[in-house]
């Protein structure tokens, strides 16, 4: 069993209140589960309004296999316009 992981530092524009920050983070976060079978948070920087740290995770036989989920998910988040990705660490474990 291998578990991919990925950890994702955003900086994100034009928001004004962790409010703001929340509402944008809570929609990545669903719309990544809906679409990918993997577990996903926010692990970090919970204080900072226009920085968050997310991370995800998956579970597989194949290093290859964890490896392209992982691929997918970072490109899928990165075509959000919402914020930039300033940070990527991933690891198969």
């Amino acid at each position: 069993m291998l578990i991919g992981v990925c950890t994702m530092t955003l900086l994100l524009h034009e928001v004004n209140s962790l409010k703001e920050k929340r509402h944008i983070l809570k929609s990545v976060i669903e719309r990544v589960k809906s679409r990918f079978n993997v577990s996903i948070a926010e692990v970090g920087e919970m204080d900072k309004w226009q920085v968050a740290e997310i991370g995800f995770s998956c579970v597989s036989n194949s290093s290859r296999h964890a490896d392209a989920i992982l691929n997918n998910v970072i490109a899928f988040i990165e075509r959000d316009g919402r914020f930039d990705i300033s940070g990527c660490d991933t690891e198969i474990l």
